[in-house]
């Protein structure tokens, strides 16, 4: 029997390869909202730090931050034909709708753009609660759990962000992080999140024995 009734996606960086799309606007979304530009060393470093100690690193002021997001979902919209699943991704989520995993995906991103990255794979998915602020997953985290009736105990939520590791346990899930996403492995590791997952298919494994 599968450990958990409901699995909750983060989307970029988990489910979708959108790391090299976001690698190749950053320097134009600095140009346009005044921060500095990055080296590919100092971008690296970033991957190793929390979303709160990249906007302090960045110094980039609270006000401006929704209309950062706003820019870059229109950016991610344009780009979904572009933008793969990672290898795998659309196996996992049709393997554990087979097996009566409910699935959810919670993303900071638009409904439009995921739905149009995950295609066919979205017959896949039994919940969509996309445009999350940046902060704001947990608050999404227990609507659904209130919606679906399933209790915070046999719910996994899982992503590439400390932010994500930090929401599940705010709504009393487990949490799962991705070793393939934004953040380096290692900086996800050191939150000790539930279950890390080393590849898709390790994944796959643990959801479904």
């Amino acid at each position: 029997m599968p450990p958990y009734r409901l699995v909750i996606f983060d989307f970029d960086g988990t489910l979708a390869d959108s790391l090299p799309w976001f690698r190749s606007v950053f320097s134009d979304m600095a140009d346009r909202f005044g921060f500095a530009r990055l080296t590919p060393d100092e971008m690296e470093a970033l991957r190793g730090l929390s979303a709160r100690e990249i906007i302090a690193r960045m110094k980039v002021p609270a006000w401006r931050l929704p209309r950062i997001v706003s820019h870059m979902r229109r950016e991610k919209l344009a780009a979904a034909a572009s933008t793969p699943l990672f290898a795998g991704a659309a196996a996992c989520l049709a393997d554990l709708r087979a097996a009566g995993v409910e699935t959810a995906i919670v993303s900071s991103d638009s409904d439009e753009s995921v739905r149009a990255v995950l295609g066919e794979a979205a017959a896949s998915i039994d919940h969509f609660d996309c445009g999350a602020s940046l902060f704001g997953k947990a608050a999404k985290f227990r609507a659904l759990l209130k919606r679906t009736g399933v209790a915070a105990s046999d719910a996994l939520c899982v992503g590439d962000e400390i932010r994500d590791i930090e929401a599940a346990r705010d709504a009393g899930t487990a949490a799962g992080a991705v070793a393939w996403g934004y953040t380096l492995p290692e900086a996800l590791a050191a939150r000790a999140p539930d279950h890390m997952f080393a590849d898709v298919e390790a994944m796959r494994r643990m959801l479904l024995p």
